[in-house]
């Protein structure tokens, strides 16, 4: 029979740039996203992944703050029913404009709609993060990001979803990509719009008492 609790050894590592871990630690990432394996990966977190699955419908007139606070705790209490030896970290990210919760785009005019939406507006991004101990106890923490966009010409967006980049990234974008380029003021925290607060996330974490930077 298969351990639930083995690490999900196909999910990529960027093994070239993996700093290394300062804290032997380990935790559990209820998540399979590359890029949150990658920001704790930075600030040397040891981690394995658990696989898990929630509903991710949005609950009739739930704000997105409530919403991604939520799933995060969702898939942490979701991670921690399968491997309880050691915290469990979960996190949810929305895009938000005009009070609408943008996902990932269905196709090529889904994104387009997106990105001229986005063009020369400001929008949200809202985190959730929420940890869940070896007790069972769970934490949660918010982070909340204002990004304002230039004004993105049809041919960049065409251009854009070419690339390949916007398919699999809420709101059509990726900060830390080609995405980059139409963002001109970025208020609140990076790590938060890329998909894990890491601020939020080291709080978090001590209260668990994995300290970030330890006296060896």
């Amino acid at each position: 029979m298969k351990d639930k609790c083995a690490p999900m050894s196909a999910l990529p590592v960027n093994s070239h740039s993996k700093p290394e871990t300062r804290n032997s630690k380990l935790i559990w990432l209820a998540s399979s996203s590359p890029r949150r394996r990658e920001l704790l990966e930075q600030i040397g977190v040891a981690h394995e992944v658990v696989e898990v699955h929630v509903d991710e419908a949005l609950h009739a007139g739930e704000a997105p703050e409530l919403y991604v606070v939520r799933l995060a705790l969702a898939k942490a209490q979701a991670g921690h029913a399968i491997c309880s030896d050691r915290p469990v970290l979960g996190a949810d990210t929305a895009v938000v404009i005009d009070g609408d919760i943008l996902g990932k785009p269905r196709d090529r005019a889904d994104c387009l709609a997106m990105l001229a939406r986005l063009s020369g507006h400001t929008h949200h991004v809202y985190t959730g993060v929420a940890v869940v101990d070896a007790a069972g106890e769970a934490h949660t923490r918010l982070s909340v990001s204002a990004v304002t966009f230039r004004a993105i010409g049809t041919q960049e967006q065409q251009a854009y979803w070419g690339s390949g980049e916007p398919a699999d990234k809420a709101g059509g974008y990726a900060v830390q990509g080609l995405g980059a380029v139409f963002i001109e003021r970025l208020e609140g925290s990076y790590s938060g719009v890329m998909g894990l607060p890491l601020f939020e996330t080291a709080a978090l974490l001590r209260g668990c008492r994995i300290s970030i930077l330890e006296e060896s």
